[in-house]
């Protein structure tokens, strides 16, 4: 790895509730995908920052049998194409596929897929990012020093609740939206390398 690419920050990005909508049923199919309002125009601007942008989602619903973990992976990859489509970028993508009760190193709130995402990319955590609607996303941020941000979106509200009652926890942002999570990142960060 060259020198420029060791030690870059990162925006981790969840999936459901951020990027697409969050279905209880789960997204078993491309036909389920529905893109929520704005994120192409922020993924944009989130894509011209020196930040690596990863894609780190939980699909349990693949260690369910509901979808295979094929499909997932390519309804993954049709997601980041559509991304790209419009503007966007995604550097690298992880899929925890493991149920809850599984007990894997990878499902967020474990830190397994930011681990992997600093060896494979050379990412200083530090000063990275993660962007998610869940505790889960905030936990697995804390778990190795990065920051935190929780959207509204998705099951945002209810999970700021959930994270409130924990009591004494490590200081996280709280925004609407993708957004308003890339307008946090980037006053603080700056675009430039």
């Amino acid at each position: 790895m060259s020198g420029e690419m060791i030690n870059r920050p990162s925006i981790f990005l969840d999936r459901d509730g951020l990027i697409i909508e969050n279905r209880k049923d789960y997204v078993k199919s491309w036909e389920e995908v529905c893109f929520l309002s704005g994120v192409f125009e922020s993924l944009r601007r989130l894509g011209q920052s020196h930040y690596r942008i990863v894609l780190v989602t939980n699909q349990s619903a693949v260690g369910r049998g509901i979808p295979p973990l094929d499909r997932a992976m390519d309804i993954n990859q049709r997601i980041i194409v559509e991304i790209e489509a419009q503007g966007g970028r995604i550097d690298a993508n992880y899929l925890c596929p493991h149920r809850p009760d599984e007990g894997c190193g990878c499902r967020k709130p474990a830190p397994g897929m930011l681990l992997k995402g600093k060896m494979d990319l050379g990412l200083n955590l530090k000063d990275s990012f993660l962007v998610g609607d869940a505790a889960s996303d905030i936990e697995a941020a804390w778990a190795v020093g990065a920051k935190g941000i929780l959207v509204l979106t998705g099951r945002g509200k209810d999970q700021l609740r959930l994270l409130q009652s924990k009591g004494e926890f490590p200081a996280f942002q709280v925004v609407k939206d993708l957004g308003g999570a890339a307008d946090y990142i980037l006053l603080r960060g700056g675009t430039g390398p």
